[in-house]
């Protein structure tokens, strides 16, 4: 428990993780307000569409994942972690675990005020939290957030270069996945399986019988073709693997 409080105070303790916090959070607030303020038809604004600016939130949530360990090189503060702490696994873990637990908040807060604000200025739209597709739609960004954060922290570890991996995780998960279905042949099936896509289906997945699939500006369904829960344990699984590679290299060079 020491590990995680003493994690948590590096998060805590310098101004660039609070930016991208608050950034985090006031991106799917203003697109929310944005896309409810500007709607001619309340019926137009759903749940769905008070969520859509959960995708443009994940740059300053993976910019704080990779900061939390990147910095750490950077400052060369991590030789004094390491010596504080030998299993390197168990510092990776900890820092992975108050990133995701930070980056869940900050999910959960966005996607919340998103929703308020959407029914502050489409008063006549349906915004109830009804169904489980209601509730996976906002809730769920929560979740999402954590596995990004997991993923972020994981590749942040192996290039340990702040502009690099920012390049390799934002690139990624913003313009590659949804680029891979271009590709002749294999590319739909290839990207059935990507990370990002099938834990979206955990957000967007499995609606409720008789509702219509929503429209833009709401995020488009994910071509997952697992269930949304067992498209949340995919994408959960996928986020440890990729963070037990990491804690595999992070041991066997030097800090």
């Amino acid at each position: 428990m020491s590990l995680v409080a003493a994690e948590g105070v590096k998060l805590l303790s310098t101004p660039s993780p609070k930016v991208l916090a608050a950034a985090a959070v006031v991106v799917p607030v203003a697109f929310a307000g944005l896309v409810a303020g500007s709607a001619g038809d309340p019926a137009a604004v759903t749940v769905a569409v008070s969520q859509a600016g959960f995708q443009f939130g994940m740059a300053p949530i993976l910019a704080l994942a990779v900061a939390s360990i990147t910095t750490e090189y950077r400052y060369h503060t991590i030789k004094a972690t390491f010596l504080a702490v030998p299993g390197r696994g168990s510092v990776l873990a900890a820092k992975a675990a108050v990133t995701a637990l930070a980056c869940a908040a900050l999910g959960l807060v966005a996607a919340f005020c998103a929703l308020g604000v959407a029914a502050l200025l489409a008063p006549r739209a349906d915004l109830a939290l009804d169904t489980a597709a209601d509730w996976r739609n906002v809730a769920g960004v929560a979740a999402y957030y954590a596995g990004a954060a997991v993923i972020a922290v994981a590749i942040g570890a192996v290039v340990r270069h702040t502009a690099g991996a920012l390049i390799l995780v934002l690139g990624y998960a913003m313009f590659a996945e949804s680029l891979v279905p271009a590709i002749p042949g294999a590319g739909l099936a290839i990207h059935r399986w990507l990370p990002f896509n099938v834990g979206k289906q955990f957000l967007t997945g499995g609606p409720d019988p008789g509702m219509p699939p929503p429209g833009p500006p709401a995020p488009p369904p994910s071509t997952a073709l697992l269930g949304p829960w067992w498209a949340l344990v995919y994408y959960v699984g996928f986020a440890l693997v990729l963070l037990g590679v990491a804690a595999v290299v992070v041991r066997r060079r030097d800090a």
